[in-house]
C-alpha cells in the first residue's frame, strides 16, 4: 500500500501543478499551451520527487547518526 500511496501522491501532486498553473499564470501575464503546462508539471513533479527524496535521506542519516550517539 505504500507504492499505492506515493503513485497517488505523485499523481494528484502532478494534476494539482497543472491546474495551478492554467489558473495562475494568466494572472500574472503569462501564457501558455496545455502542452507546455504538462511538461512544466512534470519537471515540477521530478522536482518535487528528489526533494522529497533527498529530505528522507537525510533525515535517516540524522536519524541514525544520533541513534549511534546513545549509549548501549
Amino acid at each position: 500500500m505504500s507504492l499505492v500511496e506515493a503513485v497517488a501522491n505523485v499523481a494528484v501532486g502532478y494534476g494539482v501543478a497543472v491546474v495551478t498553473q492554467i489558473l495562475i499564470f494568466p494572472v500574472f501575464g503569462l501564457h501558455t499551451t496545455l502542452a507546455q503546462n504538462l511538461k512544466m508539471g512534470a519537471v515540477f513533479t521530478v522536482v518535487s520527487i528528489a526533494r522529497s527524496f533527498a529530505l528522507r535521506r537525510l533525515f535517516e542519516a540524522i536519524r541514525v547518526a544520533s541513534s549511534n550517539d546513545r549509549p548501549n
